[in-house]
């Protein structure tokens, strides 16, 4: 399934995270737009209301004040309007001088001229006739209108555009004063508060405003659309291309699997993490494509080396039952059969050998020796072998303290004095030295016999490999001597080299960690 899929995974959360920034940055984008459409209209109301209360008789000019301290009941909604400050019996600052009332004329409600009832003799009329009104807003109404409530919540005035039903924004105890806007629909209307309790209000319709917001809205979400749509498109090409060398890699895994080690992982960008892995894979493939190279060749050189004395066996005793043979004859097949499985034995000991060092299953001692001490006894062995070779030991055995197993670095001690007397010429020498040499014992075994081609010597530590397959098979070699010195000396932690030239010898040195 697509939820299975680490492309798809990736995309989702890409998606969700592209689209709660976007409806994150639209809202904030439309909020931002209302409130500065909001703002706008307030600030026109705010004049409109400042206007029409400083020039309408006996109400005198509007001044921003804010609510006594303390004062928590206000009705507001957006940014404050403009206040009044007017008490009995005077006009307030800046207001024109009261003018004396007008013989007591009283008119009826929305007349425009005076609120019915509750009105002190002497004070002059609230509003003028509604023509008046309508020219302080400048000739024409433009979609604007008021409404003006007598203290006791009675409708003293209005425009004649205002709507049929406008609430008063709320009673207020005297000695209070409160500016404030608020929308009611599509309508938003500013108030002012007298400190007795009367109340103007300036009101116009801000559909047009509204409808404004509603494109704006309609072009943020094609806008978001399209940038989403972009970055579904952006990260799947992304994403895509960053799971593309994990695809390489299984496929290049899958063909590995079914035995083709030839191949390998397309490495791209070695500096990206999917580069570096795919390097670490193709090493390691590599590794694993020698060591089965390097398996095979071994089974073969070891089916090899074992069907020699097995056809020299079974041809001996073939022989001796196709007729009968005389007592010096059949003692003459038998020892040929003796020598073929003493081959086998020592070929199949020193494989058995290998492949416990291989499994780490050789136990070794670990004692304090020296090496100088293990090299004079393996010489004093092979004396006889030497002289019978007519060739002579020169050695330079300092003292060399390390840890390890005499048995097993004695083995390694003979295999290579051994070597340097069979692989020298007549009247040769053999150099054999220790020395203690920067934190490590060194033997150095070398002979003057006729070298090694530069070519062999990097694998002249491996199984079954003869530099003169010849004369090593005469004389019962299988090849693994060599590489079960390596095993040894690689077991003690310790290294071996070999270095040689044609006519020059050979020499090996072994590095054994000194105590």
């Amino acid at each position: 399934m697509f939820y299975n899929s680490i492309q798809w995974r990736l995309q989702v959360w890409h998606g969700l995270i592209l689209l709660v920034v976007l409806a994150g940055f639209g809202f904030t984008a439309h909020r931002l737009q209302r409130a500065n459409e909001l703002r706008r209209v307030d600030a026109e109301l705010d004049q409109r209301i400042s206007r029409l209360g400083g020039n309408l008789p006996g109400l005198g000019r509007p001044a921003r004040r804010g609510p006594p301290p303390g004062e928590r009941e206000r009705e507001r909604i957006g940014e404050p309007g403009l206040g009044m400050d007017r008490r009995p019996g005077r006009p307030g600052p800046g207001a024109p001088p009261a003018r004396p009332p007008p013989g007591g004329m009283e008119e009826g409600p929305g007349d425009g001229n005076s609120p019915r009832g509750g009105r002190p003799p002497g004070w002059p009329p609230l509003f003028p006739p509604r023509a008046e009104v309508e020219r302080l807003f400048g000739g024409e109404t433009n979609g604007l209108y008021f409404v003006f409530w007598r203290r006791d919540g009675v409708e003293a005035a209005r425009s004649s555009n205002a709507p049929p039903q406008v609430p008063m924004p709320g009673l207020r105890s005297p000695g209070a004063m409160l500016n404030g806007t608020r929308l009611r629909g599509e309508w938003r209307e500013g108030f002012h508060y007298t400190p007795p309790g009367d109340c103007l209000l300036v009101g116009r319709s801000i559909e047009p405003e509204l409808e404004g917001l509603r494109e704006f809205a309609l072009w943020l979400a094609a806008l978001g659309a399209g940038v989403l749509a972009l970055g579904l498109a952006g990260g799947w090409w992304m994403a895509a291309r960053a799971i593309r060398p994990i695809d390489d890699i299984s496929a290049a895994a899958t063909k590995i699997a079914t035995g083709d080690l030839s191949q390998r992982m397309p490495a791209g960008e070695a500096d990206t993490e999917l580069g570096r892995l795919a390097g670490v894979l193709n090493s390691t493939f590599a590794r694993l494509e020698a060591a089965f190279t390097q398996q095979a060749q071994f089974t073969s050189d070891a089916a090899h080396e074992l069907r020699t004395p097995v056809s020299v066996i079974l041809t001996q005793v073939q022989g001796a039952l196709n007729r009968e043979r005389t007592g010096p004859e059949y003692r003459e097949t038998l020892e040929a059969c003796q020598r073929a499985a003493q081959r086998m034995r020592r070929l199949i000991g020193s494989l058995l050998e290998l492949s416990r060092f291989d499994a780490g299953q050789e136990r070794l001692k670990r004692v304090p020796l020296d090496l100088a001490v293990t090299a004079r006894e393996a010489i004093e062995l092979l004396q006889p072998l030497a002289e019978e070779r007519r060739v002579r030991f020169v050695t330079e055995l300092a003292p060399g303290l390390c840890e390890g197993d005499p048995e097993r670095l004695g083995q390694v001690l003979a295999n290579l004095v051994t070597n340097a007397v069979n692989y020298n010429q007549p009247e040769g020498e053999v150099r054999v030295r220790t020395q203690v040499q920067a934190g490590s014992v060194v033997l150095t075994v070398s002979n003057t016999g006729p070298g090694i081609a530069a070519e062999e010597l990097p694998r002249l530590f491996e199984r079954f490999y003869r530099s003169d397959k010849a004369r090593t098979r005469s004389a019962g070699s299988a090849g693994l001597g060599l590489a079960i010195c390596k095993a040894i000396v690689s077991a003690h932690g310790g290294t071996i080299e070999a270095a040689s030239g044609v006519l020059e010898g050979t020499r090996f040195t072994v590095r054994l960690p000194a105590c």
